[in-house]
C-alpha cells in the first residue's frame, strides 16, 4: 500500500499487490465507495498471479479530501499520476459504476503501451442523464434527489442505497447480505460529502461517447439486466456500438453491485477476458 501525491497536491492512497513482474491490474471502484470494494476481485487475482492494484479516488476512502478535482478530468489524471509513478506497462484496467467512466476516460487518453485491455462492469457510460439526445436516459430529477439526500443525512442515505437498489435486496427472494450492507456505509462514511455530492454530477452528466470512440484496445462491456443504479437499456449496448473492439457480456437478473453478489460467476469471466 501506498500514496502518489498528484500535481495539485492531493494524496491518492493505493494498493499494490502481487509480484512486481506480474500482469497489472488495476481496479476502479463506484460511488461513494473505495478500492476495498474490490477486495473479493483482488484476492482472487492475485491467487493467478497477477499484481492487483486498486486506489481510492480523491475524496474518497483514504485519499485526500479535496476542495476540487471532483470530475472526470481530474479523475483521469489522477489515475495516469498513479500509472506513471507505478509505470505500469500492458495493465488491464476494470471499472464499476462511476469507475467504468473514468476508465473510458482514461483509457481514451493513456499513453502508448500503459493499457493493453479495459473492462466496463455496470458501467455509466456512454451517459446517464435524460436530455434530447438521450432519450432513454435517467431524469435529472432523479439525481437531484440524490443529492438532497446526501446532503441531509448522508449516514441515513449511505444505509437505504446498499439495503435496496445496488444489490437489488428489494427484490422478492433477494439473499440479504448484512455484511455487504454495512461494507457499503462503512467505505461510503470514509470519503468527504463535498466529493460525494459534487460526484453525482461526474458519474451523471459525464457524456463518455467520445471516450468510447477513441478506444483502440479491446473491452469488455458486463452489465445485469436488472441494474437499479445504472439501467442496463441506456448503458452496456450503447457502449458496446461505440467501442471498436468492445464485447457484450448480458447477466440476467443481475444488480448493480454484481461483483459483490456474484462473484462466483463474474471472477472467472474477468479472468477468461484478461487471458484471452
Amino acid at each position: 500500500m501506498g500514496t502518489v501525491t498528484t500535481s495539485d497536491g492531493t494524496t491518492i492512497f493505493y494498493k499494490d499487490w502481487g509480484p512486481r513482474d506480474g500482469r497489472p491490474i488495476v481496479f476502479h471502484h463506484g460511488w461513494p465507495l473505495s478500492a476495498d470494494d474490490w477486495d473479493n476481485q483482488m484476492l482472487f487475482f492475485l491467487a493467478h498471479g497477477y499484481r492487483v492494484i486498486a486506489h481510492d479516488r480523491r475524496g474518497h476512502g483514504r485519499s485526500s479530501q479535496s476542495a476540487t478535482g471532483h470530475e472526470m478530468d481530474t479523475y483521469a489524471a489522477d489515475v495516469a499520476a498513479l500509472t506513471d509513478a507505478l509505470d505500469l506497462q500492458g495493465a488491464v484496467h476494470i471499472g464499476h459504476s462511476t469507475g467504468g467512466g473514468e476508465v473510458a476516460h482514461y483509457v481514451a487518453r493513456a499513453k502508448p503501451g500503459r493499457v493493453a485491455k479495459a473492462v466496463l462492469v455496470a458501467a455509466v457510460p456512454p451517459v446517464m442523464v435524460k436530455s434530447e439526445s438521450n432519450p432513454g436516459g435517467t431524469p435529472i430529477e432523479v439525481f437531484d434527489g440524490f443529492r438532497a439526500a446526501l446532503a441531509a443525512n448522508r449516514a441515513q442515505f449511505y444505509t437505504e442505497v446498499p439495503s435496496g437498489p445496488f444489490y437489488g435486496f428489494n427484490r422478492e427472494g433477494a439473499e440479504v447480505s448484512q455484511g455487504l450492507i454495512d461494507n457499503w456505509w462503512r467505505q461510503g462514511m470514509m470519503g468527504a460529502a463535498n466529493a460525494h455530492y459534487e460526484c453525482i454530477k461526474a458519474f451523471s452528466e459525464t457524456d463518455f461517447t467520445e471516450d468510447l470512440k477513441q478506444i483502440g484496445v479491446p473491452v469488455l462491456v458486463a452489465h445485469g439486466t436488472d441494474d437499479q443504479v445504472v439501467p442496463y437499456p441506456d448503458a452496456a449496448p450503447l457502449s458496446a456500438q461505440l467501442l471498436k473492439h468492445g464485447t457484450l457480456r448480458s447477466y440476467e437478473g443481475y444488480p448493480h453491485g454484481m461483483l459483490s453478489t456474484h462473484p462466483e460467476v463474474l471472477n472467472p469471466d474477468l479472468l477468461e477476458f484478461v487471458k484471452s
